[in-house]
């Protein structure tokens, strides 16, 4: 499925609330989102606006909450016909490696969807919970090397 596309794509998302603008971590905005683009510098006074802005706590995932994340996520690449090559769910985020036939967006979107779906259905959070931070990461990965190190690292690099 290479075809001169990308092999697979490295999806990242992040629980409401847990890596805000200013953060000591850097982030990214809309002038910031492309490979090799400087960080937004971390800013205490930012990050403190952000997290007063926020509308409710943030989030973390328990263990039953990862695992029915995780199993959300292998049935939603099942149901697609995408290939996961490597998934780690952890109490602030999820990485996923995958490919498939369709833009690492629509993955991203159908993730975060079907997994919030998922876990209030299963009543592991209220109906009005707020689960996730706004869009994510879709890097492309181009090569084996690319794919093997971002699966490397979703797998132990954590």
């Amino acid at each position: 499925m290479h075809l001169g596309g990308p092999m697979a794509y490295f999806i990242s998302f992040r629980a409401y609330g847990t890596w805000l603008h200013g953060s000591e971590h850097g982030s990214v905005d809309r002038e910031r989102n492309q490979y090799g683009a400087e960080l937004i510098p971390p800013n205490a006074k930012f990050e403190e606006r952000r997290r007063d802005a926020m509308r409710q706590e943030e989030m973390s995932f328990s263990q039953e909450q990862r695992a029915c994340l995780a199993a959300t996520v292998r049935e939603v690449c099942d149901h697609r016909g995408w290939r996961i090559r490597a998934l780690n769910v952890r109490t602030n985020h999820v990485h996923v490696v995958v490919s498939g036939g369709a833009t690492p967006e629509k993955m991203l979107g159908d993730f975060k969807r079907y997994g919030t779906r998922r876990l209030r259905e299963s009543g592991f959070v209220e109906w009005d919970r707020l689960v996730w931070s706004e869009h994510g990461s879709t890097r492309y990965l181009w090569d084996d090397a690319d794919v093997i190190e971002a699966c490397e690292y979703v797998v132990n690099g954590q």
